[in-house]
Parts: C-alpha cells; structure tokens; sequence
C-alpha cells in the first residue's frame, strides 16, 4: 500500500518524540537520522521486547513500527499498546503486505501505513499527516476540557476607566513576549479573561490556550494532571498518560489559583520552568515542552512566602511580570459597558429579549461594592434577562427598594409578571408551545393569562 509523493513542510517538530522498532539495522540507522534531525527525540529498538521497557520509562508521541520482528509481531503489539491506553500515533511499516494485511493494520489502530521500500518523502509525509492528527486531538481536549469546566469568558478585557486603560496598555505591551506573567485581583475580576487576551495578542495564538483550576485538583493527582504519568507509576495508573503540559505544547498554560499548588508540585514546577522540560510520574526521561506559563491567584503570594506557605524562588520566578486587575468597586464607571457587554452576548444565547439599564439602575449599581466583582455582575445580567427585569437578588436588597427601579410604572407583582410573559412570547415570535416551555408553564396556563391580559 504506497503512499502518494507529494511536496514535504520540513518545519522542525522539535515538540515530538519518535519510537522506531525495526529489526533491520540498516532502516533503523536511516530513519534515525533522517529524523533526528525533525524531530525533538528519536529513539530506536530491534523488537517488542526492546521496546516495551521503553514505552514504560517515557510518552512517545510516534511509534514507526515494522509489522514482521523477532519473537512478536507488531501488529499483535499495536493491539496490546490500545487495549493499554497508548494514544499516540502509529505507523506501521513491512516489506510483505496485501490489502489484507493493510486494512487488519488499520482496523489494530495503526494511523498510517507504508509498504518497503519506501522513500524519505513518503516517510515524512506520513509523519506529518500524524503530527497533524496530534495537534487536532490536542485542541479537542483542550475544548472538551474548557467545556466540561464551564471556561470563562473569552471576550477582550472590558472598560474605558483609567485603571483598566492602564490594565490594557501593559497587556499589550508584553504579549508579544514569551516571559512568565503572574496575574493578581480578587476572584472574579477578570484573570481569566486578561490571560485570554495575553494569548490572543501574542505569537503562540494559533497553538492551545489551556486552563488550569489547581484548587479543584486533588493535590495527590496534581503532578500527573500537570505532567502526566507511566503505566504503573501509582495505584489506579492502568496506561500511560500526557500531561496538561503536554497538551499545552506550543501554546499557553493558564495555572489559576497557583497559590494552592501542593509544595511538591511548586518544586516540580520550578524545574519545569527553569529548564522547559518535563518529567512525567513514574518516568526516567525528561521531554521538552514549548509553552508559556501565565499563573494568576487571588492571594497575595508575597505574605505566603512569608508565611512559608509558597515556594520563594518559585515566586520570583512566576513574577517576571506582574499584573493586577482592579475590583470593581475600583472602577464602577466601567459598570454600564460591562452590562450591555453581557446583556449583548448573553441575550442571544438565552433566546431571551434585551433589557434596558436606566440612570437609576445604573446609579444603584455603581453604589454596591461588588465582592464577587466582575463575575457577580454578569450574574446579575443573565439572572435579570431570564426574569425578564432587573432582580438584583438577596445580596441587593438595598438597591431593589428604591422606588422606580422596576421596567415600568406599575411594580405589582401581576405587572411585572404580565410583562415578563409578554416579552418572553415576543422573543419566541408568538409561539406559545416554545414560550411555555422557557416559561416552565403548561400550554394551558400561557392560554388563560394571555386571554386575561387580552394578549
């Protein structure tokens, strides 16, 4: 089964490691060279039984695997790597093969297929038909995992104020480089969000934006979450593993909540980013990794060095550059752009119409001190757009008393109610059966209060 020549991208895939099993010492020497020079690491062994240990010891990215070796053949191998949890591309390569033989080597999860003899191109071209299956695979991690965890926001930093101008202005200007940035503000007031925008605006935009709660990991996991782990290297540990890191390669890991990193975890860091290499639990081998770190938290990690909660060198090293996002209560004149920000981008994807702030509304609202800031506004927004008026919750008591603040002149209950119905139907076009249903009321009920209200 030959594969088609065609023109090779020989960009360097310095990222990737490569396993090569053969038992010809002649193809080994070839392609050991040939790769070599592309790739990041390029190992090689003359059967499964050389092999296997090394696939224990570290995480290849690529096995190129001859199907006919001594002692066991590598497609019976190929089905135990699966069955074991092996992700990592394989292409397998013989010198007697049918149709047959190719359509069992691509049923056994072999991701190509090359019949010998074959040239360098077509090895190449092979390699980056995988590489680019990898990198697919990669982003569709980093989205299932974004999706799973409820990610933030990924629109730009939000407000005209002088404290976020200046917020903006320093974002801006250290994009473009690839040195470490820690990000401090209370929870809520936008981290995610900067580091987004940190990602966005530099060279490593095409690559993962990876995002990392290292509360929410269990501090016994965070090691193999950030690095990943071997077969065997603990209880539980049925295959091998990549890392966040991993996923991470040639973009930008967002590590939040830094301070709650275990003090293991903080030594194993430190190395991380003083040498950019990683070292997988359980694993002798080191494997390079290109990624930008940006680690934020709401604590002030000066005061837990002092308190020898935080690693004082792993400090200094996140800070290379520093930036602090305001609260809210700082900067409330940012306070009706983020509010038809979140009304505009939020309305839509609820089905639900617009609301509209009034100078009374926004006045209130500039006089809370907002201490879930940012986040708690945009709450409040998508909470008054499925109301249908502005419900400023058991927290804003002292606001929703002003008289006037309702959307009409009439505040009654029924009124409001009234209204609510009103615009939810109008969002869906008249029809009732959709209305009722956002409403969370039977068909019947909507029927009797639109004939009341004569609507």
């Amino acid at each position: 089964m030959e594969t088609m020549e065609a023109p090779v991208n020989e960009a360097p895939w310095k990222q990737y490691s490569v396993l090569i099993v053969d038992d010809e010492p002649g193809m080994l020497s070839f392609l050991q060279r040939a790769l070599g020079q592309r790739c990041g690491r390029v190992d090689t062994a003359g059967s499964v039984e050389q092999a296997a240990p090394m696939l224990q010891r570290r995480l290849y990215d690529l096995i190129v695997l001859d199907i006919a070796l001594p002692g066991r053949s590598g497609i019976d191998w190929l089905h135990d790597l699966r069955d074991e949890g092996y992700a990592g591309d394989v292409v397998l390569i013989t010198a007697y093969a049918d149709l047959d033989t190719a359509i069992v080597a691509l049923r056994a999860g072999a991701g190509d297929f090359l019949l010998k003899p074959f040239s360098l191109a077509q090895m190449l071209n092979a390699l980056q038909r995988c590489f680019e299956r990898s990198r697919l695979l990669r982003e569709n991690f980093v989205l299932r995992r974004q999706v799973a965890e409820g990610a933030g926001d990924v629109e730009g930093v939000i407000g005209k104020s002088e404290a976020m101008r200046s917020v903006c202005e320093r974002l801006k200007r250290i994009a473009p480089a690839s040195a470490t940035v820690l990000l401090t503000g209370e929870s809520g007031s936008g981290k995610e969000v900067a580091a987004r925008a940190l990602h966005r605006m530099s060279s490593r935009a095409d690559g993962p934006f990876v995002p990392v709660n290292c509360a929410a990991i269990a501090s016994e996991l965070i090691e193999s979450e950030l690095f990943g782990h071997v077969k065997g290297a603990f209880t539980g540990a049925q295959g091998a593993r990549e890392g966040l890191f991993y996923y991470a390669r040639g973009g930008t890991l967002f590590l939040d909540e830094i301070a709650e990193l275990p003090a293991a975890a903080q030594a194993k860091l430190l190395r991380v980013l003083e040498e950019r290499r990683i070292r997988p639990v359980g694993s002798e081998q080191e494997i390079p990794v290109d990624v930008r770190v940006i680690a934020a938290t709401n604590r002030n990690l000066k005061a837990e060095v002092d308190a020898h909660r935080f690693r004082q060198d792993l400090y200094y090293r996140l800070q290379v550059v520093e930036v602090h996002l305001p609260a809210l209560r700082e900067r409330p004149e940012d306070i009706p752009e983020l509010i038809e920000h979140f009304i505009s981008t939020l309305a839509p994807h609820l089905g639900m119409p617009r609301l509209e702030a009034d100078a009374r509304i926004l006045a209130r609202l500039a006089a809370y001190d907002w201490p879930g800031n940012v986040r708690e506004l945009k709450n409040l927004v998508e909470r008054s757009l499925i109301m249908g008026w502005f419900d400023f919750g058991p927290h804003l008591d002292h606001i929703a008393a002003d008289p006037g603040l309702g959307s009409g002149s009439d505040d009654s209950l029924e009124a409001i109610e009234k209204r609510h119905v009103l615009a939810v139907l109008a969002a869906c076009d008249g029809n009732k059966s959709e209305a009722a249903r956002r409403l969370g009321v039977s068909r019947k009920t909507l029927d009797r209060k639109c004939q009341a209200w004569g609507a």
